[in-house]
């Protein structure tokens, strides 16, 4: 959905069943979602975005993965709450800006949530979620997602933090 407002970058391939909803406002000329160079989602992948969601070049989506930069209503960010009153789709939608840098693999059934940075080179494993910037060239895993290992350039070696 919103196809005016994705940009599917150079030579984009995809698996089965991916789902892009894009929810742009009438005038707006500038893409919402912005795939780099040799992006390679696979199957049964969701990204939705309100305000952006930018993935860089070489990135590597694995299936079953969720990307979005919105969710319906407020919990507390920026001292912000919705009432639980409301019916969850008529909450006013909030939104960050999701950015995954170059060279990132992001594994099965992840889920990269609103205002979230995943930084160059970096890896998510199976199963995480990504609630909070994860720093170049890092291993992220589990529900908070955290960081593992980093690589060491030095040494050529991934290592344990």
């Amino acid at each position: 959905r919103g196809r005016r407002w994705i940009d599917f970058g150079l030579r984009f391939s995809t698996g089965r069943c991916l789902r892009i909803d894009a929810f742009g406002k009438a005038g707006n000329k500038q893409p919402l979602i912005r795939f780099g160079r040799d992006v390679r989602v696979n199957d049964y992948v969701h990204i939705g975005a309100v305000n952006s969601v930018e993935i860089g070049d070489r990135v590597l989506i694995a299936s079953k993965v969720f990307i979005s930069d919105h969710s319906h209503g407020s919990y507390g960010r920026d001292d912000v709450h919705s009432s639980p009153l409301i019916a969850p789709y008529d909450r006013v939608l909030s939104s960050a800006p999701v950015v995954i840098e170059e060279d990132v693999w992001i594994g099965e059934f992840v889920s990269v949530l609103p205002g979230v940075r995943i930084g160059k080179g970096s890896i998510i494993g199976t199963l995480s979620t990504v609630s909070k910037d994860i720093p170049p060239y890092s291993i992220a895993v589990g529900s908070p997602a955290r960081v593992i290992k980093r690589f060491n350039f030095e040494s050529t070696e991934w290592e344990r933090v």
